[in-house]
């Protein structure tokens, strides 16, 4: 059993004070299968029963738990104690969100330029049956995993441009419009595009990756927002002006003086959205070149993957379950970012059989956790259960634990990186 400190946000605008941090020190009896939304729950019981924050699936899936965990946007029901560096553990609200008390904030305004983009499905008028993409196809491949988008609003927090802007779209609601305007079905294309390239929309944007870096779902909004500009550019858009949501007007394709952004904005809009027309042809193949370079990343190709080292083989006593973290850089576009990522690897005793397992519930990707003393993986969030091969004993899991590819060499354990 462990002490640890835990440095908490307050704000409550019913008692015109002002913004503070508490302390609240926890015996942590097992800090492998603690979670920080686990903690806050006994906070809230135990120590401080006015805490307020918000939660939900307590899985991953919802995003209401969204908060800044040791100065780095985090769902609090998958930041696992044990994974934090020894020493306090301060927990905040999001940022750039008005915080309505302590560690909740008001998702009003990140909804309300969601809408700004359409973000709602709309079928080509002339198809009479629903169209069908494969899986394995390169249009999937595209979109990939955008779709999986659930707006828990960490990366507008990390995104440096939405406290500059307090009208930019942001790159969950450019997300969501890349993973539109790149179906084939949605009719909405043209009108979609427009809207994304408003003035407070994806030219804004500064090519930072916070987004990508604390993305909880592990994909790119940067990359959707490249290819929002890389479509505009192939296409020859110019600079519109772009009606507000629910008015019915015709979109201008000029701008009055009166009515132009800053100098600066305007002509670097102006400069990327007619660069085809500009440029010469090889001159805007290089630049459409440089834009889609910043798309690419493991969401849009099937980069080659790694091996990472696990550690000795002869640490890794037979006979029992060793949970063990992973660490490997991964390049995205211009940006790497470094992976920290649990596994279990299991050793047979007599004959030494290996299995490395991966941590995620093969359900909703919640981490699994090995009970020494009952002699099963459980996964806390639903109660899935595991033997110690993997296979399903009880709960929703539809699957057995998915598994790594391994190697040894030199007496090191190697798995392939998933």
């Amino acid at each position: 059993m462990t002490v640890r400190v835990f440095k908490i946000f307050r704000y409550d605008p019913t008692t015109g004070e002002g913004d503070r941090y508490d302390r609240f020190e926890l015996n942590v009896e097992n800090e492998e299968q603690t979670s920080v939304l686990d903690a806050l729950f006994r906070i809230r019981d135990g120590e401080d029963s006015t805490v307020a924050f918000r939660c939900a699936c307590r899985v991953g899936m919802c995003g209401s738990c969204a908060m800044v965990i040791n100065g780095r946007e985090r769902l609090a029901c998958k930041t696992i104690i044990g994974d934090l560096p020894p020493g306090e553990i301060t927990v905040r609200p999001l940022n750039h969100f008005p915080v309505v008390k302590d560690l909740t904030v008001d998702l009003q305004p990140f909804f309300e330029k969601y809408r700004k983009i359409q973000p709602y499905f709309e079928p080509k008028s002339d198809m009479q049956e629903p169209a069908i993409i494969r899986p394995d196809s390169e249009e999937r491949r595209i979109i990939s995993n955008h779709t999986e988008c659930i707006a828990c609003g960490a990366c507008v927090s990390s995104c440096t441009m939405a406290f500059w802007d307090d009208e930019y779209v942001g790159p969950a609601a450019l997300n969501r419009a890349f993973a539109l305007l790149a179906d084939s079905r949605d009719g909405l294309g043209s009108e979609r595009l427009l809207r994304a390239l408003g003035e407070h929309g994806c030219f804004r944007c500064h090519s930072e990756f916070n987004c990508t870096e604390v993305c909880p779902k592990e994909f790119s909004p940067t990359r959707a927002i490249k290819y929002i500009q890389m479509r505009a550019l192939k296409e020859g858009l110019p600079w519109k002006k772009i009606p507000e949501p629910g008015i019915d007007e015709a979109i201008e394709t000029s701008v009055s003086p009166s009515k132009k952004p800053r100098d600066e904005e305007w002509s670097r809009r102006r400069f990327l959205s007619r660069a085809v027309q500009a440029l010469g042809g090889g001159s805007a193949a290089l630049l459409t070149g440089l834009l889609w370079a910043s798309t690419q990343g493991p969401s849009l190709v099937l980069r080659e993957r790694q091996w990472v080292r696990v550690g000795k083989l002869s640490d890794l006593a037979p006979g029992q379950i060793h949970n063990v973290t992973i660490s490997f850089d991964v390049k995205d576009g211009y940006h790497t970012s470094r992976v920290i990522r649990p596994l279990m690897v299991s050793r047979e005793a007599g004959a030494g059989e290996l299995v490395v397992f991966q941590s995620k519930c093969p359900h909703l990707g919640c981490t699994v956790r090995w009970d020494d003393r009952k002699g099963l993986f459980f996964c806390a969030c639903h109660g899935g259960q595991f033997y110690r091969d993997g296979r399903v004993k009880a709960g929703p899991p539809p699957r057995p634990l998915d598994r790594y590819q391994f190697k040894v060499e030199s007496g090191e354990l190697m798995v392939l990186e998933a």
